[in-house]
């Protein structure tokens, strides 16, 4: 199968290392295109949570795929966030086609973007991270229990649910912190004088445009979304935007590739990334 041609994919939120993450479908998705330059927008490797004890070879295939991207001369930048925070420190840093940063203004077709995780609005992070954390073990564990239902509920015949979602759904205090990030994200991009600003943290895609409140102007805003809920992505091409989103019947056949030995390779290799883990989860603590 051909791969697609993309100009741009941005992903986030993929917190490998935990329970909640696609592993395997964003591995197949990752095969089945062709970019020209990859962005990912944080949280890619969940460092708040990470356990020696779990990191399957799914999630050390999806960071082979990544690294096979860098070695073909792909641009790839990788934006920090809260859930991988320890890796600011390290920031600017530049290996060839591998950029880490904490955000990126980028010329898209003669239109600047700017591109960070978004984890600076979001108030519980900045005066009580220790409650953020807790939020964080507690998602996680709704994942799992919202797996297994899913699970029986295939079993039966009945429609998959999503209980994060509904849980947004029914609390206002929810939506309301949803509508001021993309809000406040868009007012200071608009002073900034960028046409697009491009977010993820919150775990939900969206592509809009958003007229600032305090001065005229409007700007696309763009949210790429996650790897454990809505498993999406923002895909820019031939000059469009787009929010890819993963369906399984899209993927029944997995890509045919000549370089198939690279994800059958020795998995005893991932102890190096644990004992890397490790290290930067006690550092923070």
């Amino acid at each position: 199968m051909a791969k697609r041609e993309v100009d741009i994919v941005i992903i986030s939120d993929v917190h490998l290392g935990t329970y909640g993450c696609h592993a395997k479908e964003l591995l197949k998705y990752l095969k089945s295109i062709k970019p020209k330059m990859l962005i990912l927008n944080g949280d890619i490797i969940d460092i708040w949570q990470f356990s020696k004890s779990y990191w399957p070879e799914s999630h050390m295939k999806v960071v082979r795929r990544i690294m096979k991207f860098i070695t073909e001369g792909i641009p790839v930048y990788c934006l920090t966030g809260n859930h991988d925070e320890m890796l600011r420190k390290f920031a600017d840093f530049d290996l060839g086609s591998f950029k880490l940063m904490n955000k990126v203004v980028l010329n898209i077709d003669g239109k600047k973007a700017w591109i960070f995780h978004g984890d600076v609005f979001d108030v519980t992070m900045q005066h009580s991270k220790w409650l953020a954390k807790l939020g964080a073990i507690g998602y996680d564990t709704l994942i799992i229990l919202n797996s297994f239902t899913n699970w029986l509920l295939t079993a039966i015949g009945r429609e998959k649910m999503s209980f994060s979602q509904k849980i947004k759904a029914k609390f206002k205090d929810a939506v309301k912190f949803i509508n001021q990030f993309e809000q406040t994200a868009a007012d200071l991009a608009v002073d900034k004088e960028y046409q697009y600003v491009i977010c993820g943290h919150i775990h939900q895609a969206e592509i809009r445009e958003i007229t600032a409140t305090d001065k005229p102007g409007k700007v696309l805003y763009l949210n790429s979304g996650d790897w454990v809920e809505s498993l999406s992505a923002l895909e820019y091409h031939q000059g469009n935007w787009n929010i890819f989103k993963y369906r399984p019947e899209d993927f029944k056949k997995e890509t045919e590739e000549d370089d198939d030995h690279t994800d059958a390779e020795d998995l005893d290799a991932k102890m190096d990334v644990n004992l890397l883990l490790e290290r930067f989860r006690q550092e923070q603590s």
